[in-house]
């Protein structure tokens, strides 16, 4: 049996400017199913900001499982996540040469590398 950690994440993706209504609607009544779906393969502290002067959705989450590739794939199967998606892909664009939405072989959100991190008591 694996040991869970804590793996950081942190994501960016381009709103378009004429669904910011439309999206921040959505998420301030986030699917119950969609929630559920997270939280039971590990993710957890999910965030998304908004940087509207150049439309940048910003996400950070906590990955606390043992398996990340096998949980994305899980996550990626839920039928309730795959409707949620099919509304939010029409409503971003993607960073990542080759992403064809979220779910798919290439990455949707584009990973950022972390270059500084402060540990401390949460």
């Amino acid at each position: 049996m694996s040991i869970p950690h804590t793996k950081r994440i942190c994501q960016i993706i381009k709103l378009k400017p004429e669904a910011e209504a439309e999206y921040k609607t959505l998420h301030a009544a986030a699917w119950p199913g969609v929630l559920a779906a997270l939280t039971q393969h590990h993710i957890a502290d999910y965030s998304i900001h908004y940087y509207s002067p150049l439309h940048l959705l910003i996400a950070n989450f906590k990955y606390t499982g043992t398996d990340f590739e096998g949980d994305m794939q899980q996550i990626a199967e839920d039928q309730e996540t795959r409707r949620w998606w099919a509304l939010t892909d029409g409503m971003q664009e993607s960073f990542v040469e080759g992403a064809q939405g979220s779910g798919g072989k290439v990455s949707w959100w584009l990973d950022l590398e972390e270059v500084f991190r402060l540990e401390g008591q949460t």
